[in-house]
């Protein structure tokens, strides 16, 4: 019989033990494999983050926010010095207007409450004739029955984009019919569900603003009220029947990296000065990477920690071993066998328990990985929760909403490299427990041994 098939039956020679120390490596080997694949998991999410949801910036016209305020509109050679910023990948631009009851034939789905009322109390103030300033009770009603009530505009939206106004960043649902084509001049629109139903319009249908006739080509649903009150048309199109030609209110700039975010939004500042707001993802996204980055020098401190333990009980075990068969060992090479033949025999005993170890590890990893790893995502922004802070617009807000939400989605692939590494790191268990155990071997002389025993 060879070293390495006795070195085989030698690791199950007493059951009750091979069992126990087999046991304890699976649960140290899972353990690497577990954290293994939450770090991949955590690493891809963190470069998912930081090359999507933390590359957002708004830039707005000064003085100007959703189609109110008294700012000039960004012009047509200020957007062309944003597209050209270097590093911006894509833009989208949007011009906002609001329809009075003179502009359209539509009726406004959205109910003055007391906000709203007090927001446009002053509506009628462009009149010639003299108006008493109109109160407001307590219950949102008029107290001057001289002048008519203020009535809710409608918001309308030309972009290049109509997706961008979904409240949650994802595509817009479109209920019925089907989206518009954002680079035509053609007057057709999208109609929020609200608006419609309360216009009784449907896919196909029509209604004036700005003195021309437009086709409802589709009916969104955002499941917003505000933003299901609205309508969204090609930019063009709106910026031909106001006669804005070129001129845009906010434009949403997409950076190829968050590493370059700073060095864009400093571009920008400087390209336009006090014409623009400027307002980008940036801290929001370094907070939760942060996060993230944690959990994955978690990740790594635990596999290092198993490895050690797992080392430390294989080296213990086998030393362990090497003291019970001393006298073994000596009759060993008192009839010619070498400190090598002896020293493989016992690295293949240890061997043999830590890749029985490691393969029951190894199932007991893949199938608690992404348990374990949406515990540690879970704990970890519960911990770091914060409210969300609104920027100009909601962009704060719904920009932070969509961070948190993303970090949040982490999923485990155990990939062939994990395998590897873990396969890597079972062999340098294996290794480092049987260094000590060899070394005392290479120093048991046979005829010690046979007198002391």
């Amino acid at each position: 019989m060879n070293v390495v098939t006795r070195g085989i039956k030698n690791a199950l020679r007493s059951p009750l033990r091979s069992v126990a120390i087999i046991a304890m490596l699976a649960i140290s080997i899972g353990l690497i494999v577990a954290m293994l694949v939450a770090r991949v998991g955590v690493t891809q999410k963190i470069n998912e983050v930081k090359s999507n949801s933390a590359t957002t910036v708004a830039v707005r016209a000064a003085g100007i926010m959703g189609g109110m305020g008294g700012g000039d509109p960004l012009t047509a050679d200020q957007i062309a010095k944003i597209k050209a910023t270097s590093h911006v990948a894509s833009t989208v631009s949007t011009l906002t207007d609001q329809l009075g009851t003179d502009d359209t034939n539509l009726t406004s789905s959205l109910e003055l409450g007391s906000f709203g009322m007090r927001m446009q109390r002053f509506e009628s103030s462009n009149s010639q004739t003299p108006q008493p300033q109109i109160m407001i009770s307590p219950e949102g009603e008029s107290a001057d029955t001289n002048r008519p009530a203020p009535t809710p505009r409608t918001t309308i939206t030309g972009t290049t984009n109509p997706d961008s106004v979904a409240t949650d960043g994802a595509a817009l649902t479109i209920s019925s019919g089907k989206t518009i084509d954002d680079n035509t001049t053609e007057l057709v629109a999208l109609v929020g569900k609200s608006l419609a139903t309360k216009n009784n319009l449907a896919v196909g249908g029509t209604f004036t603003a700005y003195g021309k006739t437009f086709t409802v080509q589709g009916i969104y649903d955002t499941g917003n009220t505000f933003q299901d009150s609205g309508i969204i048309i090609p930019l063009t199109t709106l910026q031909s029947v106001t006669d804005q030609a070129g001129l845009a209110t906010s434009v949403t700039v997409t950076v190829d990296s968050a590493d370059n975010v700073a060095r864009v939004v400093s571009t920008l500042q400087s390209a336009l000065g006090d014409k623009a707001d400027i307002t980008s993802q940036q801290e929001q996204a370094a907070s939760s990477v942060a996060s993230l980055q944690s959990i994955s020098n978690l990740a790594t401190t635990g596999v290092i920690g198993a490895t050690i333990a797992a080392a430390v009980i294989v080296l213990l075990t086998m030393t362990m071993i090497v003291r019970e068969r001393r006298r073994e060992i000596g009759v060993i090479k008192a009839i010619g066998g070498t400190n090598f033949k002896v020293i493989v025999q016992f690295v293949t005993e240890a061997l043999t328990l830590t890749i029985v170890g490691g393969i029951i590890g190894l199932g007991v990893g893949v199938m608690a990985s992404d348990s374990i790893t949406q515990l540690l995502v879970s704990n970890q922004t519960q911990s770091n929760e914060r409210p969300s802070r609104q920027g100009p617009g909601g962009f704060g807000g719904r920009a932070m909403m969509q961070i948190d939400q993303s970090i949040k989605d982490v999923s485990t692939t155990v990939t062939p490299l994990t395998f590897a590494s873990a396969a890597g790191i079972t062999l340098l268990i294996a290794i480092i427990g049987s260094a000590v155990p060899a070394w005392l071997i290479a120093r048991i002389r046979p005829a010690e041994v046979l007198r002391t025993e």
